[in-house]
């Protein structure tokens, strides 16, 4: 969450020159540098686009009209010359090339306007979480499309959300081997959100087949009734009409449809963003000068739930005052209520009834210590500026000094958005110097001394909280009742009531029984103190050697963050591969093609055959002709016949149907030709030349229908009309059934590709997450799996269907005149050169935008998940302006992305104009043809311009399912152990050595140490000893070098669920997903009722719910923390394993739920091997052996009375720190367990 760091490099558009910017000359420039667009008003943006459109209409209408001029030459009634052939022609590319420039100067002003939409639609929903139809049958799919989705928004909510949650518990997850449950959840989720999506996908395939047919189908109904309604044609009308349908085609056809489908799907967006920001903002308590002197927080009559529907108010009745410069305390069992009342202070709970009045401003602890991705020292600083000795001070005092030390760049160390690399007790005192550092008035702290080991917590109690802030109001939410008698006063929170309140003194009149614990807890004695004065000191030096390394410019190297995976280079054919072989089978794939070359051949019989019947009519009247120059019939005559034969054989390259030629109609009356036999045969080698520059398609099909005996036989128009439908019937079937097939294929290949890449996210290691924040993995499962559910199938299929066309035109080209070769061969060069230049840009460009991207996902999920503490701080200015920073990156590689493409497809057109030149020069031609040829050069650079947008996500996709597995998640059939395994629990540690980069050093060093069958041990150390990495190597949770045996059994031989599966494990921080209860005790349903209410029941959890399906929202937050420890510690007895391990799982729970908690373990796993990492040492203290480490290695390992006899040992000094009342409590309890043991034995 740290601001990014700026690019000041100014966007090249800014400073270029106006013939730079018409050409997009700084498009160059762009590709070098990443460049954030200089921000203008958004309707001035608007105004030039629309200006730009209308320019581009009246281009393409002026267009058609020269068009048109240049046809009519060729008439034989026109008067025209050659030079004014040239001069129409000139101005007909003329046209073309304004009508090429202004039309990507307005994409690519609308790609921004929509940019700019989107950047303030998120900006916006941002800051409110911080404040808390061409025809009726397109405009009916596009409504059904918008329909679907909606219904595709709200599942992709959910599998997103879900997948969220499952990598924010994944630590969970692989200590309990759930998995395999988990993958199924997801991919239930997964294939609802496909059945809708191949719902949609069918619409749009079919919307897309209608492109290939309309304009054929339209043309051919048109020219149809007008030549059967007596009409004859000519070349001027049947060239204008064609251009026109031209033009409705790509805008009616496909761009409406289009546009209403996008428009539909926007209102679907903006209807949820309207929901969104009509909820109710968080209003802060207001500042209010209190009539009582002396007062800061006043709370009268307050009653407050966290759900409006809630029966019974979490906050009852509560009426308290908090007086200046005091400490106040809260206690209270588990579930009491106690950190709903420091949120109803912060104004995060609201009172339903009853006035809270706060006076100062608050600083915020909160008791699951969060962090941010960035500095250790800039989690502290939190946006306050950075005052040397105030920092160097509050790092003491929450006693980070030593910690400093051991991080491999002290404070400058990076730390993930979940807090890696850190330690539960590092990551609490880090967050409890974040609340320190602030200044305030009133300090809140929720239980910051529950994650900390008993002699840091003093020391955090002493020199913090009593000493630092002790002219501070201070409210502590505490189970450490040894501190209360410290405090000014002591609240008893109870069910969301005041119990009692009241100083440690009366409370030791009223309640001996509530503080029997505290009167043997007395001051140190000498030697302990004299131990603590020697700590601070050590501390100090410590501190003093490492300031260098906190206050001023190391020179040393930086710690440089894990940036995302990024590609170099072109995409690998074998992408494509994997991508349509995890879609489709064999059968498929031919099913496929073979629709797709029946689809051509009908596409291209069409063309074919308008082309032929035209060669028909040719031949009729040229027969005609003779006869009327034989004196044979007088009556026939031959105007209109140049033209209408010449635009007949023109109409193939817009994709025209056909011009119907009564040839068996003899009545029809033709008007006489002056023109020679001559002329005519020139006029033919012409019309050839054109026809076969404007076909869009070439079929090597003949069909022929010739002369018999000297007889000429026409063919008849309802003859044509069959074959010309037949040939529709054809083009619509298999274009369709291509799409379908093609789309379903992509479905497939989506679905595949998702459950294969969650699959191996899932067995990825531990530190694949620790190294890859939650949003970069999130953005390659929401926005990468979007694009290709729903563009890749689009553009792939209208890459086909182009490259088709093009590859048509420069066919039938060649085939007319073969010298055209060099040009065509000149073209494909330019284009490659220009394609080598833009794909390896475009590629990085794309890779760069979606790495940029992550750090915007990541912001807001930590942002939501520290919600509580940016509010209180009041940083909500710098949480913005930090949001903004990480989407200004993003837009500049955004930005940057569709000025490249947008160049690209200038760059394509520029060189299609080229061609259109040649082709029109050389021919002379009536060039409708080469218009159409620089459109299909647009079409073709805005499909690869998508095409290649879309491909990175496709490869980082591939990337993720290739991650490094963890391990084989399943046992070999030779090396699965029994069932009964493992039947003894004895546990054997065999020169383990553990590290979690290879260029970090060793967190485990030479462990060795054996547990016997049965035996309860305690694992201490101070903080970073190594404790939790321990239990890491015992779950395999990273790589290690050594040995682990569990009942003989080499865990490195043996799948990891049946290793994971076989112990328990109560964890540190307890994790609940949002579902059942039942599901979340038990997700593989493998107890039944019974067994799960006797759990409940034994953890004293049944009076709590009234249903196995009571929902758990998510993270378990409608539970306290300590409750979310019940439920895990039900797990672990329905597990019923021979290994158990507690690390620190009673942290966060009241002395006697934790009385509790211990009790019942020792009741239910009595036979069993436990491991306990403690919080209290007197949890510990009666086990067979204590394992004591410091840094990575085990230094005593024995029954602790007997390292209680070594008066020198780190044992003995850790109980000593613990006060003189405690320790002799400690080492008497020691002996009784000792004895006992020893008594069994005998």
């Amino acid at each position: 969450m740290e601001a990014t760091r700026k690019i000041d490099n100014p966007n090249p558009r800014a400073t270029a020159n106006p013939i730079s910017k018409l050409f997009f000359w700084h498009g160059s420039a762009l590709r070098l540098y990443l460049a954030r667009s200089t921000i203008v008003p958004l309707d001035n943006y608007y105004h030039s686009v629309i200006t730009g459109a209308l320019k581009n209409t009246f281009c393409r209408i002026l267009e058609i009209y020269i068009f048109g001029l240049l046809i009519w030459h060729f008439d034989p009634r026109a008067v025209s010359t050659q030079e004014e052939a040239y001069l129409y022609a000139s101005g007909l590319i003329l046209l073309t090339i304004l009508s090429t420039i202004i039309y990507h100067h307005s994409n690519l002003g609308l790609m921004e306007i929509g940019m700019r939409v989107r950047i303030a639609s998120f900006s916006l929903m941002y800051r409110k979480g911080l404040i808390t139809n061409l025809t009726y049958f397109t405009g009916y799919i596009s409504k059904w499309i918008s329909k679907l989705r909606l219904k595709i928004a709200v599942r992709t909510d959910e599998r997103v959300r879900l997948m969220s949650e499952i990598i924010k518990g994944i630590q969970v997850i692989k200590v309990y081997t759930w998995e395999k449950p988990f993958e199924g959840l997801v991919n239930r989720a997964r294939k609802y959100e496909i059945d809708v999506l191949t719902l949609m996908s069918y619409l749009r395939g079919f919307t897309l087949a209608t492109f290939v047919f309309t304009e054929r189908t339209t043309l051919f109904f048109t020219i149809m009734a007008y030549v059967l309604y007596g009409h004859s044609i000519s070349a001027d009308k049947v060239f204008s009409i064609a251009r026109y349908f031209n033009i409705l085609q790509l805008t009616m056809a496909i761009l409406y449809p289009i546009a209403v489908a996008s428009a539909a799907e926007a209102a679907v967006s903006v209807k949820r963003i309207e929901n969104f920001l009509l909820l109710n903002e968080n209003v802060p308590l207001a500042q209010s000068k209190l009539s009582v002197n002396g007062t800061s927080i006043l709370m009268r009559n307050v009653n407050a739930s966290w759900t409006t529907t809630a029966i019974v108010n979490t906050l009852h009745n509560i009426n308290v005052q908090f007086k200046e410069k005091k400490l106040y305390a809260i206690v209270g069992p588990v579930g009491a209520g106690k950190s709903s009342f420091l949120q109803a202070i912060l104004g995060e709970l609201k009172s339903s009834q009853g006035q809270i009045h706060v006076n100062g401003k608050i600083s915020y602890a909160s008791q699951e210590p969060w962090l941010f991705g960035g500095t250790v020292q800039n989690n502290i600083l939190f946006g306050q500026p950075y005052d040397k000795n105030k920092y160097r001070n509050i790092v003491n005092v929450c006693a980070l000094a030593k910690d400093f030390e051991q991080l491999p760049y002290g404070d400058k160390t990076l730390v993930g958005d979940r807090g890696t690399v850190l330690s539960g007790g590092q990551r609490a005192r880090i967050n409890l110097a974040r609340a320190v550092y602030r200044d305030a008035d009133i300090y809140l702290f929720d239980d910051p001394l529950s994650a900390v080991d008993t002699h840091v917590g003093r020391h955090l109690f002493n020199e913090c909280i009593n000493n630092y802030l002790q002219n501070k109001t201070r409210i502590l939410v505490t189970h450490q009742l040894q501190y209360l008698k410290q405090c000014d006063y002591i609240i008893i929170l109870n069910n969301g009531q005041i119990d009692e309140e009241g100083t440690f003194v009366a409370f030791q009149e009223k309640r001996v029984t509530f503080l029997e614990i505290l009167k043997r807890d007395e001051e140190f004695n000498e030697k302990t103190k004299e131990s603590l004065e020697i700590d601070t000191s050590l501390t100090s030096a410590i501190k003093i050697k490492n300031d260098n390394s906190i206050d001023e410019e190391s020179e040393e190297a930086e710690p440089e963050e894990t940036e995302e995976l990024l590609a170099k280079g072109s995409l690998p054919k074998s992408l494509y591969w994997k991508y349509f072989h995890s879609g489709s089978s064999i059968i498929m794939l031919i099913s496929f093609l073979f629709c797709m070359i029946v689809g051509q051949i009908g596409s291209n019989g069409c063309d074919y055959w308008v082309g032929y019947w035209s060669r028909q009519e040719e031949l009729r009247i040229k027969t005609i002709r003779e006869q009327q120059y034989d004196g044979v019939n007088n009556n026939f005559t031959m105007n209109n016949f140049t033209m209408n034969n010449f635009t007949m054989n023109n109409i193939t390259m817009n994709n025209l149907t056909m011009q119907s030629s009564l040839m068996q109609r003899s009545v029809r009356q033709i008007e006489n030709t002056s023109e020679s036999n001559d002329d005519y045969t020139d006029l033919i080698t012409t019309d050839r030349y054109i026809k076969d520059v404007f076909n869009d398609t070439l079929s090597s099909l003949n069909f022929t229908l010739d002369k018999d005996n000297d007889d000429v036989y026409y063919l008849g128009t309802d003859t044509a009309l069959w074959i010309y439908g037949g040939f529709i019937i054809i083009s619509i079937l298999g274009t369709t059934m291509r799409n379908l097939i093609f789309f379903k294929i992509c479905m497939n290949a989506g679905k595949t590709l998702h459950n294969f890449m969650f699959s191996c996210v899932l067995k990825a290691p531990m530190s694949f997450f620790d190294n890859n924040p939650s949003g970069r993995i999130l953005n390659c499962f929401s926005k990468d799996i979007g694009a290709v559910d729903e563009i890749l199938p689009i553009i792939m299929t209208l890459s086909i269907q182009t490259f088709a066309v093009m590859i048509g035109i420069l066919v039938q080209v060649l085939i007319i005149n073969w010298w055209m070769i060099f040009a065509v061969i000149v073209m494909f060069f330019l284009y490659g050169v220009i394609r080598r230049l833009y794909l390896p840009v475009a590629q990085t460009i794309k890779r760069l935008e979606g790495i940029a991207k992550s750090p915007v996902f990541s912001h807001v999920n930590s942002t939501l998940t520290g919600l509580t503490t940016i509010r209180s701080s009041g940083v909500q200015e710098m949480i913005r302006k930090q949001f903004d920073d990480h989407q200004d990156l993003h837009t500049g590689t955004y930005s940057l992305i569709m000025t490249t493409g947008t160049w690209f497809g200038f760059a394509l057109d520029v060189v299609s104009i080229g061609f259109i030149i040649i082709v029109t020069y050389s021919f002379i031609a009536l060039d409708d043809g080469n218009t159409f040829a620089g459109n299909v050069g647009l079409a073709i650079s805005q499909a690869l311009i998508l095409c290649n947008m879309v491909q990175y996500g496709m490869q980082r996709i591939m990337q993720f399912t290739e991650l490094e597995k963890e391990g084989p998640f399943e046992s070999s059939p030779t090396d699965k152990p029994s069932t009964k395994w493992p039947s003894k629990g004895i546990i054997k540690f065999d020169q383990v050595y553990l590290r979690y980069a290879e260029s970090e050093p060793p967190v485990l060093k030479s462990i060795s140490f054996a547990i016997e069958s049965g035996m309860k041990i305690g694992i201490v150390g101070r903080t970073g000893a190594g404790k939790s990495s321990l239990i890491a190597a015992l779950f395999h949770m990273t790589k290690f070098d050594g040995t682990i045996y569990v009942d003989d059994v080499d865990t490195k031989k043996i799948g990891l669920y049946d290793l994971r599966n076989k112990i328990s494990i109560i964890p540190q921080e307890p994790m609940l997903f949002s579902a059942t209860l039942r599901d979340n005790l038990d997700p593989f349903h493998k107890f039944d009722d019974a067994d799960l209410w006797s759990a409940l029941e034994e953890v004293n959890l049944k009076p709590a719910v009234n249903s196995l399906n009571h929902c758990i929202k998510q993270g378990g937050s409608n539970f306290s923390i300590g409750q979310r420890q019940l439920i895990c510690l039900a797990r672990a007895i329905l597990q019923n394993n021979k290994i158990l391990v507690l690390d620190e799982a009673t942290a966060n729970v009241d002395p006697t739920t934790d009385a509790f908690i211990q009790a019942t373990i020792r009741k239910k796993f009595e036979n069993c091997t436990v491991l306990t990492i403690p919080h209290r040492l007197n949890t510990i203290i009666d086990s067979d052996k204590v394992l004591v480490m410091e840094q990575g290695q085990v230094l005593e390992f024995d029954h602790s009375h007997i390292l209680l006899q070594n008066e020198q040992g780190h044992f003995t000094s850790m109980v000593q720190e613990t006060g003189r009342a405690m320790t002799e409590q400690l080492r008497q309890s020691a002996k009784e367990a000792y004895e006992q043991r020893q008594q069994v034995s005998a």
